[in-house]
């Protein structure tokens, strides 16, 4: 529940309301059929209302930019509403989109975004082992010809391709720590070179 925020609540209640009461007036007999339309009508109009709030917050949340850069040197991060930052890079010219996990050791990228970097997973060799939280799992070592990420282009990268199954490539800390500095803080992550 502590992710739901209060604003959206208020739209549930509002459409429960709203439902609630087209049940409540459909079974009074009693009630003039103005009166009736009337309430329908004032419940379409309430729904709307919610529908529109919700749809604000949905677009908010896609028109947020994924990163914004500060000077040629610094990009800050706003923290997704899943609490994580996500940062998309161009690897080897390729588009990739990355969440940063200041616990993982390595850039690791799964097998389909090694491939759209130009690599090919069924040529690698997949001699590594790391532990990740879903158990050990088969990795290759790999060197990217280059990452750029906003104006800063880094060549000769290294990085390690998942043979497991992964959701999204991992940003780990042997990218980051090319960055001078790292900071979280009021819900922005802030790399400094």
């Amino acid at each position: 529940m502590e992710s739901i925020e209060t604003g959206q609540l208020i739209y549930l209640v509002v459409l429960l309301a709203m439902v609630g009461g087209w049940f409540l007036m459909q079974s009074r007999e009693g009630l003039n059929k103005t009166l009736q339309y009337a309430a329908v009508w004032a419940m379409i109009f309430v729904g709307g209302a919610a529908a529109v709030g919700l749809w604000q917050d949905i677009s908010r949340d896609a028109r947020t930019p994924q990163y914004s850069v500060a000077g040629s040197d610094q990009i800050i991060v706003p923290r997704a509403r899943d609490g994580h930052y996500y940062l998309g890079l161009e690897v080897n010219g390729a588009p990739i989109r990355f969440v940063v996990d200041t616990g993982a050791t390595d850039m690791v990228l799964t097998q389909a975004d090694a491939a759209r970097a130009g690599l090919n997973p069924d040529e690698l060799s997949f001699l590594g082992r790391a532990s990740t939280a879903n158990g050990l799992v088969r990795t290759a070592y790999v060197r990217l010809d280059e990452v750029q990420l906003g104006g800063v282009t880094d060549r000769d990268v290294p990085a390690v391709v998942n043979e497991g199954e992964m959701a999204q490539s991992l940003l780990g800390m042997g990218y980051l720590q090319r960055w001078g500095r790292i900071e979280i803080a009021g819900g922005e992550l802030v790399l400094t070179r």
